[in-house]
């Protein structure tokens, strides 16, 4: 699916909560995404592992959790494109009560606001949190300053399909 433009992205877009029914469209657009977001950072054959079908597993539990996880999804054209979610810290030295857990957009529409409809549902206008974010994600970089993020310093090394991704954390 294409972005025609920011105009008809903008106005064919719904974002709403995440719907049991939505696991399996939801597994193949994060591991599209995934794909897309991870390929200069993860070698290609551990890409290759990720399973739609695994990540739609998660995704049947993530929809169910409770009022204090804010799960969305990003719609075009019917079509999801997008996922985000937030909810309570997860680290036990965790500098705000929430965190954005994640954001993921498909690239065709990279920069056509979905992205930030997607944030907007999730974070409430100037919420303290906070967020972790691969090191080389200068795309991701720019949207959480644009947000009112910086860095606060903090960086671990996660596991992440069977290799290691170093994570910078920004706090708002």
């Amino acid at each position: 699916m294409e972005a025609t433009s920011d105009t008809s992205a903008q106005t064919d877009t719904v974002v709403r909560p995440v719907r049991d029914v939505d696991a399996e469209a939801l597994g193949r657009v994060h591991a599209t995404c995934w794909h897309e977001t991870y390929d200069h950072l993860i070698s290609k054959a551990a890409l290759e592992n990720v399973s739609p079908k695994r990540l739609a597993e998660l995704w049947t539990h993530w929809a169910a959790q409770g009022p204090e996880f804010k799960m969305f999804v990003a719609l075009v054209g019917g079509e999801i494109v997008g996922f985000v979610g937030s909810g309570p810290a997860r680290d036990r030295d965790a500098p705000r009560n929430r965190e954005l857990y994640f954001i993921y957009l498909l690239d065709a529409y990279h920069g056509t606001g979905v992205g930030q409809r997607l944030f907007d549902a999730a974070v409430e206008k100037d919420e303290p949190l906070y967020l972790w974010v691969a090191d080389d994600n200068p795309r991701a970089h720019r949207f959480y300053t644009r947000n009112g993020f910086t860095l606060d310093g903090a960086t671990h090394t996660e596991p992440f399909l069977g290799e290691t991704l170093t994570e910078v954390r920004f706090t708002r």
